[in-house]
């Protein structure tokens, strides 16, 4: 046996059902297509609308399970009866609670007959403003979308019905009934009597848009894929077969021979389609997804606006085209379907008792910037708060830099690249001269009455940054008046290229600035280094000391690979530079800083801090 209607799980017992096949593929892959359209939309709120029946019951066990997996929730769910009487007393509550629902998103599943009760109240829909995803296409719902198996086009299919008509076949009674019923004439000569003759141009083609004949059916496809499967494997069965025999007596003899053949048939049909009974081909489905267009009221189009295609779960893959879809007349944009609004900055969620994970209520976070929380702590007193914002804004500025050396040279770019990288650099080394100098004088002069504990006091340290940086700005100043950077071209450091590169212009100036950044490292690391056994409660001359000996160690490194190297590998050696000795300011300093705020907040308390000294004998 061969179905080709729905795809039905308890139907795909081999045990039960050995010798039956299904043209339709397994409905759990569409379960992943319409989880992706959810996702790509950010509707994480959904009702979900299913048959009260076995199919139903599997569908929407498999559909929540799925829905868990994502983070996505069901606002309510409501089983549809398998019969549906005229004007029955649910129809109120039925359209009612759909008006109601808080989801602007609901997922209908299950057969004709139980959608009947739904597609009753078509022109309802209209105005209620959902939007439907569902498997078995209903015109009724605009705006909605349908995922439909793949279907190619069946050369031939278009034009046959264009062309045909009730003279053709006069003795389907059907075709000449549903013929009338749509023009509600017929071709002439078919003589019905007093009924009219239709015109001689009277088509298919030009049927109502609630009558599509012209677009193929998923039924229609299967009966002819399963047509032709039984077709191939006939044709199998009899090549196999004994010349001799007559096609009666092999019919005969071989009626349980067609069942292996079945198992076992894979072709290609003429729209392009692999087709076979392996149960593989659960897994490698693709659907179309169309966009139900019926306003006004009958128009009944179905317009392809993307596609779902899956080799498995979780490799899913779903293309669409948003500019083409057509929202119900409630929405003039995308609509959402969240159960609450996502929380801005400075707000964090906090879940609702005895509701869904996607619904929760938005409160101010008194924690939300690190820096705001922890500036009074302990930690970031001790290492003087100010000189540690001006230290990192300047090593933002060194790391940012380095990107004046990328790309093509001009005149601005090459005055920059020097002048930037030596000015930022200084009001870095300098932050740290002026930090060690701080944690010297914080343990050295202590005693009242001092003049040093009042300079301590009054932050006369941090005037040491705007003095270095004016000399080096002069240092600039005078490189730039006498021989500033310019771009030349260099036909020498590769062979048979002309690199574009930046002059320096005064090589004696580029190395004063080199120097005079190198006498501000050497003495802070000089100083740290002296201070270095000083008491360790939140000191940072050990990490002062480590930055300055990295610091140098880069840039004593780069002196000589600079002069061994020439065109694009000496950019490519001062940029790594700048990039190294910036991370290893940034690390050295910081990241111990962050080690105690973030992974051992205990030892950021006054507590911590004088019972460490008393046991060191502070």
């Amino acid at each position: 046996q061969i179905t080709y209607g729905p795809f039905d799980p308890l139907l795909s017992d081999k045990d039960q059902f050995p010798s039956l096949y299904q043209m339709a593929t397994s409905d759990s892959t569409v379960v992943h297509g319409m989880i992706s359209l959810l996702l790509h939309f950010g509707w994480t709120w959904v009702a979900l609308f299913v048959s009260d029946d076995m199919k139903g019951e599997q569908f929407l066990r498999y559909f929540e399970a799925e829905m868990v997996k994502k983070g996505l929730c069901v606002a309510f769910t409501q089983k549809l009866p398998a019969t549906k009487r005229l004007y029955a007393s649910t129809d109120i509550t039925f359209m009612t609670g759909i008006s109601l629902s808080s989801a602007n998103v609901h997922i209908l599943y299950g057969e004709v007959r139980s959608l009947i009760n739904v597609d009753f109240a078509g022109g309802y829909f209209l105005t209620v403003g959902k939007v439907w995803i569902m498997v078995r296409v209903l015109h009724s719902f605009h705006g909605g979308f349908s995922f439909s198996p793949h279907k190619g086009e069946i050369p031939g299919l278009k034009h046959f019905l264009k062309t045909v008509d009730p003279s053709h076949y006069p003795e389907d009674f059907y075709f000449t009934k549903l013929w009338f019923h749509i023009f509600t004439c017929l071709p002439s000569g078919s003589l019905c009597g007093e009924i009219g003759d239709c015109p001689p141009n009277t088509s298919l083609e030009f049927s109502p848009g609630d009558i599509n004949i012209m677009t193929l059916s998923d039924s229609s496809y299967f009966i002819y894929n399963a047509v032709y499967a039984v077709a191939h494997a006939l044709h199998k069965m009899f090549l196999e077969k004994n010349t001799t025999q007559s096609c009666t007596q092999a019919s005969h003899s071989h009626k349980h021979s067609l069942h292996p053949l079945l198992k076992k048939i894979q072709f290609r049909n003429s729209a392009g389609s692999d087709i076979s009974f392996h149960e593989t081909r659960h897994d490698v489905v693709q659907y179309d997804i169309q966009n139900i267009v019926n306003f006004p009221v009958g128009l009944g189009l179905m317009v392809n606006i993307g596609k779902f295609f899956s080799k498995s779960s979780r490799d899913p893959a779903l293309v669409i085209n948003e500019e083409m879809i057509e929202w119900p007349i409630a929405f003039k944009e995308t609509p959402q379907s969240v159960c609450s609004q996502s929380c801005g900055p400075g707000f964090r969620k906090v879940p609702q008792e005895g509701r869904p994970v996607c619904c929760y209520t938005c409160t101010f976070c008194t924690e939300t910037f690190p820096i705001r929380q922890h500036r009074d702590t302990p930690i970031i007193k001790a290492n003087k708060r100010t000189l540690s914002y001006i230290l990192l804004i300047a090593l933002l500025l060194c790391f940012l830099c380095s990107l004046l050396f990328l790309g093509r040279p001009n005149t601005a770019t090459c005055l920059l690249q020097q002048i930037a990288f030596g000015l930022v650099f200084t009001v870095a080394v300098s932050t740290v001269l002026a930090k060690t100098i701080t944690v010297i004088l914080a343990f050295k002069f202590t005693k009242p009455g001092r003049t040093i504990r009042q300079l301590l006091v009054s932050g006369a340290s941090n005037s040491l940054i705007p003095i270095c940086f004016l000399i080096q700005l002069a240092v600039c100043g005078i490189w730039l008046g006498i021989s500033p950077p310019f771009t030349e071209l260099d036909a020498h450091s590769e062979h048979g290229h002309i690199i574009l590169v930046c002059n320096k212009g005064s090589v004696t100036a580029f190395y004063c600035v080199l120097g005079y950044l190198g006498s501000l490292a050497l003495a802070s690391f000089t100083l740290a280094f002296l201070a270095r056994n000083l008491p360790d409660t939140f000191n940072e001359a050990k990490f002062l000391t480590f930055s300055m000996l990295v610091f140098c160690s880069v840039w004593v490194t780069f002196l000589p690979v600079y002069h061994s190297t020439k065109g694009k590998v000496m950019v490519a050696v001062e940029v790594f530079s700048i990039l190294a000795s910036s991370a290893g300011l940034l690390g050295c300093i910081f990241l111990p800083k962050c080690y105690i705020i973030l992974i051992r907040p205990e030892k950021n308390s006054l507590k911590d801090l004088k019972k460490r000294a008393s046991s060191k004998g502070f």
